[in-house]
């Protein structure tokens, strides 16, 4: 007997979510304003969520460990949010969303879910605008649209370089409007360190205040986690360097189910590694695919300046093995494919370890129309250089000032360089239709699930599901569970159980300061990443996920033992921060190697050595495992696994083709 309950509302596929709205349990106004909802995390996923259950009549209460809710990591987004508009008339739908998406996530997502998240992606777009967010518009005032990775239409809303920054601006100023009105108390500088449980259900949270040191109490009828990633499992990834699992993992730890852990996104449009001194990676935007070219030099080792090597010297390599989808297949497919040129010996740069993304092309072509349309004949090579890089730099700019900033060199003149790179991570807690986790009134949205994007994610999808969860699928679910909880008393913090969950957070802190070792918390996050990466990383295989986790268990002795936290407890101390997030991805780099050791199939992200076709593509095994990977902490080292089975009624499995 599986102890998952997917919660999936009967009914055809198109029609399950506005039956389920129409039918859903409410929670009328005056009860909505004696209910208390927790949320941890303020970025697109936690901000929305908090503005629309504020604006509903709930008692809300925001806590990120920033110092604004703006600098939330959503803020990092560059390329676009996905909608099915179908605003360029090229035959898209809210079925066609569905599909790439199902199909891009190699058919390992739960089909309700991801058509819900296709019916309300145009209402975001709606939402967006009325806030005022700047989404590019065509020279008729129509909102643009470009393509992304995994699809044939252009779908993909956008605001230049920074479409994360421009909606969480907008997602904030809802949020502050509900701070100002006072129905959002907001709680900058905090950081959830447990979910605090009464009869089994999710009652509140233990924070510490990372500027006093202090542990606070903070009663909840629900919780909502809304913490984003575990990319910086892998130490170098494209996350900001305080990304972390802290949150999900302690509510993994009382009872919240993790699910599909293995199933890491590694970007292809990376800048590449430039020595040990790097704490983080720089992502350049999958937009760069619209227009840029990929290539390597046809000869190995080719020493030559990229702009030396004439055109039929190139091996356009993407356009040549996916020719239907060209440099726009998914990010898993073109990871594999740069990873596989580099190590055949044609990468370029210094370290040979990168390929090229090239401009050149596009720009003729964008100077050539600009001629037209300014109707100036016999144009110079020269003047449409110009004209065409006016183009892109529109489209493109602050990507190309940052790639000059960090590598001094002019992506304007010359190919950028670029190389995968870790970037989002597709697992997360378990959560039913509704996205309440196996915890009753403990919520995941955002990154922080696992619901829509299977075993890889296509690009733009996560500012949708973000914003969906937040702004649409939230305000409704949650009474499901609320309507039954409005003759619960709000629990006095100073009952016995907050106080013990609190004495078990001040326990480990003392236990980690106690520890007076001699090695920085950076020591062992390096040393974790790298075993990840190595061996969990863009490709797996069965010897090297069984020496990672025995690497990861020695490893997290040593820390328990040797690790050296200056500073003191009760004060400002960012190591004491980091050295709480490492221990949590110490254990979670465990779990997330023996789901990958499970698994024994090849499906997006995850790519078994031993599971791929004869053309090196990824394998999959649907009769053993089209199913959901829940995994059940059991105490240390200890993990049970659950499977949701996943059932495709309205679409065919097929074998993942972008020829």
């Amino acid at each position: 007997m599986t102890k998952l309950d997917a919660k999936i509302p009967e009914g055809s596929l198109a029609e399950k979510w506005t039956k389920y709205r129409s039918s859903v349990s409410l929670v009328n106004p005056a009860n909505k304003r004696n209910l208390e909802v927790v949320i941890v995390g303020s970025g697109l996923a936690g901000a929305s969520a908090a503005a629309s259950l504020a604006e509903l009549g709930y008692k809300v209460k925001v806590f990120c460990f920033q110092d604004s809710p703006r600098r939330a990591h959503s803020i990092a987004a560059q390329g676009g949010i996905n909608a099915a508009k179908n605003y360029q008339n090229d035959g898209d739908s809210t079925f066609r969303l569905f599909y790439d998406t199902i199909k891009g996530g190699d058919y390992r997502a739960r089909e309700a879910n991801v058509h819900r998240l296709a019916e309300v992606s145009g209402n975001i777009i709606d939402q967006c605008v009325a806030q005022g967010v700047p989404f590019a518009r065509e020279y008729g005032g129509l909102l643009s649209n470009r393509s992304f990775g995994g699809t044939q239409v252009q779908r993909t809303f956008y605001a230049a370089g920074q479409t994360g920054q421009q909606l969480l601006l907008g997602a904030y100023s809802a949020l502050q409007r509900q701070v100002g009105m006072g129905n959002v108390e907001l709680f900058t500088r905090h950081e959830m360190l447990d979910v605090v449980m009464v009869d089994g259900k999710a009652r509140g949270i233990i924070a510490r205040d990372l500027v006093s040191g202090e542990l606070e109490r903070h009663f909840g009828h629900a919780v909502l986690l809304c913490t984003g990633g575990y990319g910086n499992v892998f130490y170098l990834s494209t996350n900001a360097m305080g990304s972390n699992v802290t949150a999900a993992w302690k509510a993994h730890k009382k009872g919240a189910f993790f699910a599909n852990p293995c199933y890491t996104q590694i970007h292809p449009t990376c800048i590449p590694v430039s020595g040990d001194h790097q704490s983080k990676l720089t992502l350049m935007s999958e937009s760069l695919r619209n227009d840029g070219r990929i290539w390597v030099p046809k000869k190995k080792d080719d020493p030559r300046k990229a702009s030396e090597i004439p055109e039929d010297e190139r091996d356009y390599y993407l356009e040549r093995r996916y020719p239907a989808f060209g440099n726009l297949v998914p990010r898993d497919i073109a990871s594999r494919a740069a990873k596989e040129r580099c190590d055949a010996g044609y990468g370029v740069g210094t370290s040979k370890m990168a390929v090229y993304l090239d401009f050149a092309a596009a720009i003729i072509r964008y100077g050539k129309a600009e001629a037209n349309k300014r109707n100036i004949h016999h144009v110079s090579d020269e003047e449409i250089q110009l004209m065409g890089k006016e183009v892109v730099k529109e489209k493109y700019g602050n990507l190309f000032d940052m790639y000059k900033q960090i590598t001094g060199e002019d992506p304007y003149e010359l190919p950028m360089r670029i190389y995968p790179a870790v970037h989002y991570t597709m697992g997360g807690l378990w959560v039913d239709y509704n996205l309440m986790t196996t915890v009753p009134g403990l919520y995941a949205l955002g990154e922080a699930n696992f619901s829509d994007h299977g075993a890889n994610r296509l690009g733009a999808s996560a500012l949708m599901q973000g914003l969906a969860d937040g702004y649409f699928v939230i305000p409704y679910t949650i009474g499901a569970y609320l309507a039954s909880e409005i003759r619960t008393p709000a629990l006095s913090t100073d009952s016995e159980v907050f106080v013990n969950a609190e004495k078990a957070v001040k326990d480990q802190i003392d236990q980690l300061m106690n520890i007076r070792g001699t090695k920085s918390v950076d020591y062992f996050h390096k040393k974790l990443g790298l075993i990840m990466w190595d061996k969990c990383g863009m490709a797996r295989n069965e010897a090297g996920l069984k020496m990672a986790i025995a690497e990861i268990q020695e490893l997290r002795k040593e820390f328990w033992s040797n690790v050296r936290i200056p500073g003191e407890a009760n004060n400002l101390n960012p190591e004491l921060e980091k050295a709480g997030r490492v221990a949590d991805f110490l254990e979670l780099g465990e779990l997330m190697c023996k789901d990958a050791l499970e698994r024994q199939e090849s499906c997006g992200g995850h790519f078994r050595e031993e599971y791929q076709t004869e053309d090196g593509e990824a394998l999959r095994d649907d009769e053993k495992f089209a199913y959901v990977a829940a995994w059940e902490f059991q105490g240390e080292s200890k993990f049970e696994l659950h499977k949701e089975e996943l059932k495709f009624e309205n679409i065919k499995i097929a074998q993942r083709s972008y020829k």
